[in-house]
């Protein structure tokens, strides 16, 4: 039993296996299992378990191949096959994304990914975001693992979206529970002056839904705060600056610093969150620095978010339930 006598929740069900919160609201790291062996299923609710009580949960000095990767995957739910994105994706596993900061977009659309970066987080708000957020059915959780990261920067941060939304006061709560809000594919993007081919490709594959402001979570029933900074345009029924204010609020609760946690990356590092219940923000620190960072990353198929009065979200352009 650990000193503070919540042996059940911080230790696991075995002694090999830790689960150990690493902040207050949000983040676990998971010690004494190995994701590369078969996993019995008592292990497997455990981590389940922790990942829906931390929202994510973290593992060190893994030694996983793609093929490990997608088998780790598979315990919990189907991974799903996006389209691929550049040159840097592994041939033969359609389930992985590889990003890389320098090959990501590697002079596609005119511009070196610095640039893109900047245009994309053009606010401080502006780079949160969940995963795919713009899809009538996001992701309903994210697998992502480390190959190379730089000595130091690189780290990437996630915030807890039940936890800030049961922080707003209860006349807000009732008030953001009765909302539905627009979130479209690029918001976020700032266009470049003059012609602008990535502009021109995020209006040409289109992705827009409209979600509730607040989800149920299908497995917690907690209520989440489904806002993000990078796919959320306009809240449903209300004035351009009405809206414009209140999603301010709602961004700048959802990530206040107590509802965060920042992990640093080692190589064999892994990073399991649920994305129903969290927003994460990608490291901006290291594009000036000549050190190479390669992620891979497997997503685990989503449902359609449903609001507090029980009506699901609806898909409004290229987007639908199970279609990547």
């Amino acid at each position: 039993m650990t000193t503070d006598g919540t042996s059940a929740e911080r230790r696991g069900r075995s002694a090999d296996v830790a689960v150990e919160p690493v902040a207050g609201h949000i983040g676990a790291e998971i010690t004494g299992v190995d994701l590369a062996a078969p996993l019995d299923d008592s292990t497997v609710a455990l981590i389940r378990d922790a990942m829906l009580r931390w929202k994510v949960v973290f593992f060190r000095d893994q030694r996983l191949d793609h093929a490990g990767h997608l088998a780790f995957a598979r315990r919990f739910g189907e991974p799903v096959a996006p389209r691929k994105r550049g040159s840097a994706s592994p041939e033969g596993f359609p389930e992985v994304e590889t990003t890389a900061d320098r090959l990501e977009l590697g002079g596609r659309f005119g511009m070196e990914h610095d640039e893109w970066l900047r245009r994309r987080r053009h606010t401080l708000l502006r780079g949160w975001h969940c995963d795919h957020g713009a899809r009538i059915d996001p992701p309903a959780a994210t697998i992502l693992r480390a190959e190379t990261v730089p000595p130091y920067g690189g780290d990437t941060t996630w915030a807890n979206l039940a936890a800030a939304y049961a922080g707003l006061s209860a006349p807000v709560r009732a008030f953001v529970d009765g909302l539905r809000a627009e979130h479209r594919l690029g918001v976020g993007y700032q266009p470049r002056p003059g012609d602008d081919a990535y502009l021109r490709h995020l209006l040409d594959h289109q992705v827009a839904s409209e979600h509730p402001l607040v989800r149920v979570h299908p497995e917690t029933g907690e209520r989440v705060l489904f806002v993000n900074g990078y796919y959320l345009e306009q809240i449903s029924g209300v004035s351009r600056p009405e809206s414009a204010a209140l999603l301010e609020m709602l961004l700048e609760q959802a990530v206040r610093p107590e509802y965060t946690v920042r992990f640093r990356w080692e190589p064999g590092s892994v990073a399991f969150w649920d994305n129903r219940a969290t927003v994460h923000l990608a490291p901006g620190d290291n594009v000036h620095a000549d050190h190479p960072r390669i992620m891979h990353r497997v997503m685990l198929a989503g449902e359609v978010p449903v609001g507090v009065d029980g009506i699901a979200s609806e898909p409004l352009v290229g987007t639908e339930p199970g279609r990547w």
